[in-house]
């Protein structure tokens, strides 16, 4: 039959894919390290953006994004990035005070879209 080398090869490819998958899915010791190197990293990373945070905002902006940040936790964080994007391009001149923080954060806002419905 011609059809048993060809079975016994698929058989073997199979088993090697299952093993793969298997190993990536967690299946050891290696996912649970890279699962602590990639959470330190993160904390690194925030660590990192609240630092820049304090240093490029007053008091009453970084009290403004936080009350952002209770009642539209999305926005709040588009606007951080957006504000970390800003002073790591070097484009902050001096420190984003209140006024400048309302700006910043009615730009970022989308157009809210109205309809105006007309009755015959």
């Amino acid at each position: 039959m011609s059809g048993s080398p060809d079975d016994e090869r698929l058989e073997e490819l199979r088993k090697k894919k299952m093993q793969e998958l298997q190993e990536q899915r967690g299946g050891g010791q290696g996912s649970a390290e890279q699962q602590q190197a990639e959470e330190a990293a993160q904390q690194r990373a925030e660590q990192q953006k609240q630092a820049l945070l304090k240093q490029h905002l007053t008091d009453e902006a970084r009290q403004r994004l936080n009350a952002v940040q209770m009642s539209k936790p999305e926005f709040a964080e588009q606007a951080e990035r957006q504000i970390v994007a800003l002073a790591q391009s070097g484009r902050i001149q001096g420190r984003i005070d209140d006024d400048k923080m309302k700006a910043l954060l009615k730009e970022l806002q989308p157009e809210s879209k109205s309809f105006n419905i007309r009755r015959r």
